[in-house]
């Protein structure tokens, strides 16, 4: 058995073995009703076991949706589908106070709960509706609570808002305001299908095929599944990686590369840090590891960091997305500890 870096808990070979199977598990359900999507679903379960959050962005008709609600229907949880729509109100998510006449002509206020009282939220087109009605969903996603009328509500746990998104140039959509897009702990990049894919798609969705999906994990195993992935020890050497990634995105600090300051708005904050270190863990444990590796750390640079930096206009015009930006950053920075600390821009990043 290893023993954490905190000291609080021990992971034992049938612990790894049993997140494995449950990995496997869902994915055989989701293969009944999806075609592809490996990297996608991969990184839907990472979150998932770090308890974080996850969006989803693509164009109409590359089944987001019916993705998020079949693994919803893989876990033995409450879920929740809301569809974001322009005149969408925070109270129609939170849920809002009603006064009932009770026997004897007494008032009484009653708190009447909104879709967001389930485990599994389904945020569906969360860039439709109003920032008014997108902020709505700060403290759920923070704090797993919701204020209504001055009373805090607490919300049921494990918690999960999955949500989707259209690109922002589609008509019709608002950004995501900065601050709520850092509560997502990645966003997925849906692409189009590959041929064969697309063919296996075609064959199931135009003939008469009633498929059922099982439900695979309880909310108690998801708890505890989550409780061991935060046991994964980390070296320091591994968070110091992660480190240097992240805080060579923040324009104007000692030490960050020239392609960044010319490419780059404005880069991520300690969060990104915090998901890359979490998402590792659950990584190696997926792939039967007891320990985090810097691999695992290049692996989720994209959907951690993609969503907490923002490209200049220029870089924009020449056709720089942020992952190009994060791929160079990748191959830029030693993967080795002692190059790290030897080389003198680092030490001016470490030391900013």
């Amino acid at each position: 058995m290893i023993q954490s870096s905190g000291g609080d808990h021990d992971i034992s070979p049938d612990a790894i073995k049993k997140l494995q199977a449950a990995r496997e598990s869902i994915l055989q359900q989701l293969s009944k009703v999806i075609v592809g999507q490996q990297d996608v679903i991969d990184e839907l379960l990472i979150s998932i076991f770090s308890r974080g959050h996850c969006l989803l962005e693509g164009v109409p008709g590359l089944a987001k949706t019916l993705l998020i609600s079949t693994l919803a229907r893989t876990l033995n949880l409450s879920f929740s589908r809301i569809q974001f729509t322009p005149d969408l109100m925070p109270a129609d998510i939170t849920g809002t106070e009603v006064i009932e006449e009770q026997p004897g002509g007494a008032l009484q206020r009653r708190f009447m709960e909104g879709p967001l009282f389930a485990n599994v939220i389904l945020a569906d087109e969360i860039n439709r509706t109003p920032p008014k009605t997108q902020a709505a969903l700060l403290e759920a996603m923070q704090e797993r609570q919701v204020t209504v009328g001055r009373v805090r509500h607490g919300l049921s746990d494990p918690f999960f808002v999955l949500a989707t998104q259209n690109p922002i140039e589609q008509e019709g959509t608002y950004p995501l305001p900065e601050a709520q897009q850092d509560r997502f702990m990645f966003k997925v990049l849906v692409d189009y299908p590959s041929f064969d894919e697309e063919l296996e798609v075609a064959r199931r969705t135009t003939s008469r095929v009633n498929t059922q999906v099982d439900a695979v994990l309880t909310g108690e195993e998801i708890l505890e599944l989550q409780d061991l992935v935060r046991s994964v020890p980390v070296a320091d050497h591994v968070i110091r990686y992660a480190l240097a990634i992240v805080r060579q995105t923040r324009v104007g600090s000692e030490g960050v590369p020239d392609f960044v300051r010319d490419q780059i708005g404005w880069g991520a904050g300690p969060r990104a840090v915090q998901f890359l270190v979490l998402g590792g863990k659950a990584r190696a444990l997926l792939n039967g590891r007891t320990h985090v590796t810097v691999e695992d750390i290049q692996e989720l640079c994209r959907p951690v960091l993609r969503h907490r930096m923002v490209v200049t206009f220029a870089a924009e015009s020449d056709g720089i997305s942020t992952d190009d930006v994060i791929d160079r950053l990748v191959r830029e920075t030693p993967t080795a500890e002692d190059e790290l600390t030897r080389d003198a821009r680092f030490q001016k990043i470490f030391a900013s």
